[in-house]
């Protein structure tokens, strides 16, 4: 059979083109694009498989085949060699197909007189749509040539499924149209319905065939050098990175320089692609190949390729990140991921965010609670799913995001919304009555904050002071160590807001999850348990020291009060400590007026701390329990591993029993204890806490309506003698009694 010549291929991406063009519906034009390649590439058949559900592709159209079979026949990922080629992303190209491992004989297709196979994957971007599937009745492998044509062609075919070009009957393709549900996690509470806003939007490419090879290799080329000026200009101008870092952003501009990538690009351009659809078609092919590497060096490069592709369709296209588009009145941000500056820059303007990745750790979890803000991670594949201005539905209680909802669905959501509308209206009203239980006990609820934008709430949701302020946010949203006097004016600001009220501010905890721009990435096995928090304030003293000098400054005859995070052995508590009354003495000696007075206390975030001898108790002016750190310590369940980290319970007894073990060593040594977390603005385990005889709680603003007012209605010495009962019962974990007990069933 004679090879296929680059007019061919140009030949048959105009039929294409043109078939795009002409009116009908999706299944009109799926038959005549099966018509087309088939007589193009001299073969008796060729067919076109579709995804109908994340895991199933189906038949949508074929000439060859059995017609019978179009919308009937369906594999699903693991079955056949369409299977191997959907779930690969591979190519599958064979002289004798039954022959072949996982090979499924599908009678109702007639296919069994085709041994010859070649299946190559329909995909945009990491977006994989199907399998378009050529076979012959000879016995032969297809040549190098008739694989990469079949290739391109797959790409024009995913950029026309893109434009719409397959919407209507059979048409599995029209999956922007159509209501998907995501299912991810929670990475901040809260409910909330508006309209898509990506923050890294979809190119389209309107253009995938080009007419003028001249004309679109000079585009590329024009295209290229701006992008590899703007690399260099990007490189130049990094002069905080070093190290490691700088090789990174080397090897970043090394890429960009490929003459590999460039040549590449230029041969489908050859064959008949646009610049822009030679771009996406490299792009796609070389990520599911490094998608499907164990080198994780290879994986990260992923993140290269994308955003240099990224950068050159947008140079190409004049599509830049949202010009010219508007955003909706009541924007939910899409991404895949997003750093804590960016979404500061959006601040409260958004209804909610949905993330295809990050940690319930992350910095843009960190600052989405700041902004109270519904956050939902890990929704797989939505920023492929979603377009600008689609309708959206954000559940951060369940962590499921509803795209494109149908009507009864929004109408259902819409009413969960006003419930929870009505409950904080109620929620209003307790704001300056005291968090007072049956029993006569009075619990002291704080909130957490790490920006100015949080503070107007201490006021508004009644809380009795900031129980913990995080202090690296200011950290995580620059590209540069802050200077001490920006640092204290912010910290005066934040005194000056709270006016009486404490603040407790805890020092720099970076590491682990959080690194900063600007910090050399130190490779560790194991980062949560790594070097991080005052572990690094005790190796790099300048900052810390630096840190302690601005709270000092800030203070201003003020009482302060300052909190040393992830303390996993008293002596590190004693050497920070220290550290803070030698720059008391400095201060004074450089004539700043000092506190009024310092209360200094530790974080009790790990399991040994908790064992500390008698004296640190003595030594500390106050502890907070870190619950977090501490629980995921003590379940050994790492709490960004989605996995195990719902596996373990607050409200089990062994749990419970370390809490009231560190509440009467606290007790004994009259050390005032505190719990700050996520489960303190929980009301079932506020209340067990309270129960237990902690007196303070720190939680984020909007949880300390509903927690005050479930301890106001409980007697919280009934429910301890209740606690005391099942665990000498020998009750594993006790929500659902506990539960009960709340009239929360």
């Amino acid at each position: 059979m004679p090879e296929r010549t680059e007019s061919e291929s140009r030949k048959l991406l105009r039929r294409l083109r043109d078939t795009l063009a002409a009116p009908g519906d999706g299944q009109a034009r799926l038959d005549s694009i099966t018509h087309h390649i088939a007589d193009s590439m001299r073969t008796q058949v060729c067919s076109i498989y579709l995804f109908c559900d994340p895991d199933t592709l189906e038949l949508c159209a074929t000439e060859g085949l059995r017609r019978q079979a179009v919308h009937q026949t369906r594999l699903r990922l693991n079955e056949g060699l369409v299977g191997r080629v959907a779930r690969t992303g591979r190519p599958i190209n064979t002289a004798n197909a039954p022959a072949e491992p996982g090979f499924r004989y599908m009678p109702e297709t007639g296919e069994e007189v085709f041994p010859s196979f070649l299946g190559v994957p329909i995909q945009r971007v990491g977006e994989k749509l199907g399998v378009l599937v050529v076979q012959s009745r000879e016995a032969r492998e297809y040549s190098d040539d008739e694989i990469y044509g079949l290739e391109v062609v797959a790409m024009v075919l995913a950029e026309m499924a893109e434009l719409g070009a397959f919407l209507g009957n059979g048409a599995q393709l029209s999956a922007h149209r159509l209501p998907l549900v995501f299912r991810g996690s929670t990475g901040q509470e809260g409910s909330a319905e508006g309209h898509v806003w990506l923050h890294e939007p979809r190119v389209v490419i309107t253009n995938p065939v080009g007419d003028d090879p001249e004309k679109e290799r000079a585009r590329l080329t024009e295209a290229v050098a701006m992008l590899r000026q703007t690399v260099d200009d990007m490189v130049d101008s990094a002069d905080l990175v070093s190290g490691d870092g700088e090789g990174v952003l080397e090897a970043y501009r090394m890429f960009a320089r490929s003459r590999s990538w460039l040549r590449r690009m230029e041969e489908d351009i050859d064959l008949g692609l646009s610049a822009e659809a030679a771009v996406e078609k490299e792009q796609s092919h070389a990520r599911a190949k490094l998608e499907s590497t164990g080198d994780p060096y290879l994986r990260d490069r992923l993140h290269d390729l994308d955003d240099l592709s990224n950068r050159l369709l947008r140079i190409l296209t004049g599509q830049g990140r949202n010009t010219g588009i508007p955003m909706p009145a009541d924007p939910i941000l899409v991404a895949r991921n997003i750093g804590p500056a960016e979404l500061l820059e959006y601040g409260r303007s958004l209804r909610g965010v949905v993330l295809e990745e990050g940690s319930v750790g992350s910095h843009a979890v960190i600052v989405a609670r700041a902004l109270a803000i519904p956050l939902v991670i890990h929704a797989a594949r939505i920023t492929s799913d979603a377009l600008n201005g689609d309708p959206i539905l954000v559940d951060g209680d369940t962590g499921l995001v509803h795209l494109r909802p149908e009507e009864t669905v929004a109408a259902a959501f819409r009413d969960k919304i006003a419930m929870q509308t009505e409950a904080q209206k109620s929620y209003a009203g307790l704001r300056d009555l005291p968090a007072q239980a049956l029993c006569g006990t009075t619990v002291k609820l704080m909130m957490n904050a790490g920006l100015m934008a949080d503070l107007p709430s201490l006021e508004g949701s009644g809380a009795e002071g900031v129980g913990l302020f995080r202090t690296e946010l200011q950290f995580l949203i620059r590209s540069r160590v802050p200077r001490r006097s920006e640092l204290a004016a912010l910290y005066l600001r934040v005194m000056d807001n709270a006016r009486s009220k404490p603040v407790i501010f805890r020092t720099l905890d970076i590491g682990s999850d959080k690194v900063l721009p600007y910090m050399k990435r130190i490779d560790e096995p194991n980062p949560a348990m790594g070097w991080r928090a005052i572990r690094v304030g005790l190796e790099k003293r300048g900052v810390l020291q630096m840190q302690l000098q601005a709270l000092i400054r800030a203070a201003e005859g003020r009482e302060l009060h300052v909190m040393f995070p992830f303390v996993a052995d008293c002596d590190e508590f004693y050497e920070a400590r220290a550290m803070l009354m030698a720059q008391m003495e400095r201060e004074a000696a450089m004539g700043h007026a000092p506190p009024t007075g310092v209360r200094v206390g530790a974080m009790l975030e790990t399991p040994s701390l908790a064992f500390a001898p008698e004296a640190f108790f003595r030594a500390c002016d106050f502890i907070s329990i870190g619950g977090n750190d501490l629980k995921q310590f003590f379940f050994a369940a790492d709490r960004e591993n989605e996995r195990v980290r719902k596996r373990y319970d607050t409200l089990s007894a062994p749990f419970l029993d370390l809490i009231e073990m560190i509440v009467n060593r606290c007790a004994a040594t009259d050390v005032p204890l505190s719990f700050c977390g996520e489960d303190a603005g929980r009301p079932a385990e506020a209340a067990t806490l309270a129960a237990l005889g902690l007196r303070v709680l720190s939680m984020r603003p909007a949880s300390i309506g509903p927690v005050k007012a479930l301890l106001r209605r409980t007697d919280l010495a009934a429910l301890k003698a209740l606690i005391d009962t099942e665990r000498a019962a020998g009750t594993v974990t006790l929500r659902p009694v506990v539960a009960r007990f709340l009239g929360l069933t």
